[in-house]
Order: C-alpha cells, then structure tokens, then sequence
C-alpha cells in the first residue's frame, strides 16, 4: 500500500489577502475552489508548477476570530533556487519570523500567523 501526501489545509481569515501574500512571497497561484452553495465555505487549492503538491486555503463564513495556532511548532517547507532573492523579498515584505544562520534556514509567517520554512537548494 502506497500513500502520496496531495495538499495541507490552512484556515484563513481574509481569502483575498491569503491569496495575494502566497502568490507574491512564494509565487503560488489558485488552482481551482468550491463555494459552498450556502456561502458557508470557500475552498481554493493553490500551486505551481514545481510540484503537484497543493495548499488549500479555508475561508468559513461565520469564523470571525483569529485561529489558535498553538505553539506553532508545526509548518510547511519550500526549498528555493534563489535563496539569497528570497530572502531578500520576504524582508522587504517584512514577513521574516524566525531566522536560523547557523542551519542556513529562515522562516516567514503568514497574514493568518503560519510559520512557512525557507530552504537553499542542496548541493
């Protein structure tokens, strides 16, 4: 028996502000949505083209207070082929979190308070 891991969800508050931050910090852009015929829910799978991996953002209508992200010791990983120009565009949006020289790493959160890793390419 085979498992590949397809998507991970994310609950956000504003869907357009969501769209628009991953789309310019990590150039992921909407794949497809369902709206629930009530209006209750909007789901939009978002991506690119360097995986079949897939984020899905969650807008629930009558959820109105931020989400509780416990301890935040959760988050996803991108790996980039320009990690200094990455960088460099995550401080200038200001959405650096955490930083880890030592590890070559650094983290960016997102408008909903995710903590998203930001890798180098392995050489």
């Amino acid at each position: 028996m085979k498992f590949k891991m397809i998507h991970e969800n994310y609950n956000v508050q504003d869907l357009e502000r969501s769209l628009s931050f991953y789309e310019q910090a990590l150039g992921l852009k909407e794949l497809r949505r369902k709206t629930a015929p009530d209006g209750s829910f909007i789901i939009v799978y978002i991506g690119n083209d360097q995986t079949d991996f897939e984020m899905e953002l969650t807008w629930l209508k009558d959820h109105k207070e931020p989400y509780d992200l416990g301890e935040q010791e959760f988050h996803l990983a991108f790996r980039t082929d320009d990690f200094d120009g990455a960088h460099a565009l995550h401080k200038k949006m200001n959405c650096i979190c955490f930083e880890n020289p030592a590890m070559g790493i650094y983290f960016i959160q997102d408008p909903d308070g995710y903590w998203l890793e930001i890798l180098p390419v392995v050489s």
